[in-house]
C-alpha cells in the first residue's frame, strides 16, 4: 500500500466576502495549492471537496466550473465542523487505495455572522429539557464547567486560551483577527455563556483552503519531495455507544478514540509531536482536548496553560495559527486550514511563528453529533 503525501497546500485569508460565491471563494485556495506544487487542473485525477452550507449544491462541480472541467470524478462531503477533514481523508483513502495518484482536496464555507449552532433541531420538545443548552456556547460551557468541577479548572485558565491564541494571530498574516487580546480584556468581554466570553468563542468567517495529495510513486516522478509532507495516519470516529445521561453531548470520547488509533497508525506517541491544531471552538474546547489528545495527563490541562507548555516557544505549541478563535472557523475549510498551518511548520515555511526543529505534527477537527478526525504529518527526511 502506498504512502500518501501533501505536494501542494494553501488557504485563502479567512474574512468576510459578502459579494463573492463560495465556488469562487473555493477555487482561489484550488488555484493557489496547484501553483504550491507548480500543477495544473489537467493534472488531477479526483476532487474531494467539503462545504456544509450548500451541502446539496454540488459546490465541487461549480468550482471546477471556474478553474477548468476535465471531467474528473467530484465527492462533495459534509460532516459538521468535520467537513473539511473529511475531503481530505477521503482523497487520503483513495491515494491509499491506488485508485489515484494525484487528488486535489478543498474546504469551503462562507458563513456570514450569527449564532452556531441555533437551528436546525427539529420540531417537538427539545430533549436537552433546558431552553438554549442545545446550541454551542452553551455545550461547551457545560462541559468546560463539568472540567472545572472535577479538577478545579478555573475561569482565568480558560481566558488564558483565548490570550494564547490570539497572539499567536499576531503573527500569521491569513488570520481574520491579528490582535493582541490581553487577559482583563477576554475576561471582561461580553459574557455568552460561562466561562466562555465573547473573545472565547470561534469567529464565524468565510474561508477555503485546498491541499493535493499524490502516492509516492508520483511525488518522485514530479521530483516534489523536497517539499512534500507525509502523511502518517488519519483517522475519523463518531460517537461509541454508552451507557450515559444523554442530556448533553460528549465531547470527548471521539477525540479520545481517535487519537489513540491515529498514533497507532503513525507509529509515533504524544510526546513525539511537535505542534498541534485543534479544535478550540471555544476556549473550554482547547483545555478539554490538552488531555483528550494526550498532550498533558487527566487534570492537568490547566497547569499547561498556566505554564506556557502549549503557545509558540513551549513544550508542545498549539494552534499557533491563532486557532478558531482567532484566525477564524469557516466549517466546511477548517480541517484542510489545519493541515496548511501544520505543513508549513514541517516545510519550515512559517516565518515568525515557525516552531522550530518541527517533524511530527497532529491536526484535529469535532463536529458534534458527532464526527472527529485527526491526522498526523510528518517532515520527509
Amino acid at each position: 500500500m502506498t504512502d500518501a503525501y501533501v505536494v501542494g497546500i494553501d488557504m485563502i485569508k479567512f474574512g468576510r466576502f459578502p459579494d463573492r460565491t463560495v465556488p469562487e471563494i473555493g477555487s482561489e485556495a484550488a488555484l493557489l495549492a496547484l501553483a504550491d506544487c507548480g500543477l495544473k487542473i489537467q493534472d488531477m485525477e479526483a476532487l474531494y471537496c467539503g462545504n456544509l452550507g450548500q451541502a446539496n449544491a454540488m459546490v465541487g462541480q461549480r468550482i471546477l466550473q471556474e478553474i477548468g472541467q476535465t471531467g474528473i470524478p467530484v465527492v462533495n462531503c459534509a460532516n459538521a465542523c468535520a467537513t473539511g477533514a473529511t475531503a481530505f481523508r477521503e482523497g487520503w483513502m483513495s491515494i491509499k487505495a491506488g485508485v489515484y495518484d494525484t487528488v486535489l482536496c478543498v474546504g469551503v464555507e462562507q458563513m456570514g455572522k450569527g449564532l452556531l449552532g441555533g437551528a436546525g433541531g427539529g420540531s417537538g420538545i427539545p430533549k436537552e429539557g433546558l431552553l438554549g443548552s442545545g446550541t454551542m456556547p452553551a455545550v461547551f460551557a457545560e462541559a468546560g464547567q463539568e472540567h472545572a468541577s472535577k479538577y478545579g479548572t478555573t475561569f482565568e485558565q480558560f481566558a488564558k486560551v483565548s490570550v494564547k491564541n490570539h497572539h499567536h494571530s499576531t503573527l500569521n498574516p491569513k488570520a481574520m483577527y491579528q490582535i493582541e487580546t490581553p487577559l482583563e480584556t477576554v475576561m471582561n468581554a461580553e459574557m455568552i455563556a460561562y466561562p466562555n466570553t465573547k473573545l472565547m468563542c470561534s469567529v464565524n468567517v468565510d474561508g477555503s483552503a485546498a491541499a493535493v495529495l499524490c502516492s509516492e510513486k508520483k511525488v518522485r516522478e514530479l521530483g516534489l519531495m523536497g517539499r512534500a509532507v507525509k502523511v502518517s495516519a488519519s483517522v475519523m470516529t463518531s460517537d461509541p455507544w454508552q451507557e450515559r445521561d444523554l442530556v448533553m453531548p460528549d465531547v470527548n470520547s471521539c477525540t479520545r478514540q481517535a487519537a489513540a488509533k491515529a498514533f497507532e497508525m503513525a507509529g509515533v506517541g504524544a510526546s513525539d509531536v511537535d505542534l498541534v491544531e485543534l479544535h478550540d471552538c471555544f476556549a473550554t474546547a482547547e483545555i478539554l482536548h490538552y488531555e483528550n489528545l494526550s498532550l498533558c495527563g487527566e487534570g492537568e490541562a490547566g497547569h499547561m496553560i498556566d505554564s506556557g507548555d502549549s503557545a509558540l516557544g513551549g513544550r508542545c505549541p498549539v494552534n499557533v495559527s491563532g486557532g478558531l478563535l482567532s484566525k477564524g472557523h469557516p466549517l466546511g475549510a477548517t480541517g484542510i486550514a489545519n493541515i496548511y498551518e501544520v505543513s508549513t511548520h514541517l516545510r519550515g515555511e512559517a516565518g515568525k511563528r515557525q516552531v522550530e526543529g518541527a517533524k511530527v505534527g497532529m491536526t484535529h477537527v469535532i463536529g458534534l453529533g458527532s464526527a472527529c478526525a485527526i491526522h498526523v504529518l510528518e517532515k520527509v527526511s
